[in-house]
């Protein structure tokens, strides 16, 4: 950094002045950051992005498109999009930096209120004035077993609580939608595992500790491995909506108004309407270990 560890201290020590708290904690063995130090940690990475972000808009020829942009995507999209993103980027801005966060759809918003995301797909958003909102579709959801012990047919919604449940941990969208309609019709859901990796969820799922509710895309990203079928739920049919995020009030550059642009292509190109219903009984194939 081209300065000394006393000088870095002093910084430090100011800057917890100015705000009030302590944003390390201290001992013998070195330094940890506060619940208060990465709250700001969070803030200022945003805050560096957007900095970053002014520099390049005024640098460079308008012809020459440079920069960096940060896009979000869950993992069962960002399955079936990252290939194709990257390859169409590296294509036309070879100038330009890329960076793809997989992550569930609640850290993906918080990450683009904190201004650290440029543009995020987003399963059912919750509302904020910061934030422009694009649905781009429903997709429904359905039921995933274990193969050995599933009847390959649709199940009916009410039927979910006689299954062993396997559900990221709350605050989640489509957990929320899951319980917010059981509660609706006084049904009492048994979830034995919280498991937020979507991966090791399945993997449980095709051992036989338990079902998951998903989005059909996780079925047709084919992110498992052999051995599971998906069953529609039905009675009522469930739908998740997929949004397009980007931030309401901060500035966009013009790099990532076009990155924008691909990505909304993209998606409606892969999750087209028609392609979002699964057949009873579709049974996943082995695409990795």
């Amino acid at each position: 950094m081209g300065t000394t560890q006393p000088a870095i201290s002093r910084q430090v020590r100011a800057l917890e002045r100015e705000l009030d708290r302590s944003l390390f904690h201290r001992n013998g063995h070195g330094v940890s950051l506060t619940d208060m130090g990465q709250r700001f940690l969070t803030h200022a990475k945003g805050i560096l992005h957007q900095l970053d972000g002014a520099r390049h808009a005024v640098a460079g020829s308008e012809a020459d498109l440079v920069g960096k942009v940060v896009i979000g995507l869950p993992p069962s999209i960002g399955q079936m999009l990252t290939m194709p993103l990257v390859r169409e980027f590296r294509e036309r801005y070879r100038g330009a930096e890329l960076t793809i966060m997989e992550a569930l759809s609640v850290p993906l918003q918080e990450r683009l209120l904190a201004g650290r995301i440029d543009v995020a797909v987003i399963r059912n958003p919750v509302p904020s004035p910061l934030m422009t909102v694009e649905p781009m579709l429903s997709e429904s959801l359905c039921l995933l077993g274990a193969s050995r012990a599933t009847r390959a047919r649709p199940v009916a919604f009410r039927m979910l609580e006689k299954f062993d449940l396997i559900f990221p941990s709350a605050p989640h969208p489509i957990r929320s939608l899951v319980e917010g309609e059981a509660a609706r019709r006084g049904l009492k859901l048994n979830v034995v595992l919280e498991i937020d990796a979507i991966a090791n969820s399945l993997q449980l799922v095709a051992e036989g500790y338990g079902h998951a509710v998903v989005p059909f895309n996780v079925v047709r990203a084919e992110m498992s491995g052999a051995g599971i079928v998906a069953r529609p739920i039905v009675e009522p049919t469930l739908g998740s909506m997929v949004a397009l995020v980007t931030p309401a009030r901060r500035p966009t550059t013009r790099l990532a108004g076009e990155v924008v642009e691909m990505l909304r292509r993209m998606l409606r190109t892969s999750l087209a309407p028609g392609k979002a219903t699964p057949r009873p009984g579709k049974q996943l194939k082995a695409t990795r270990k």
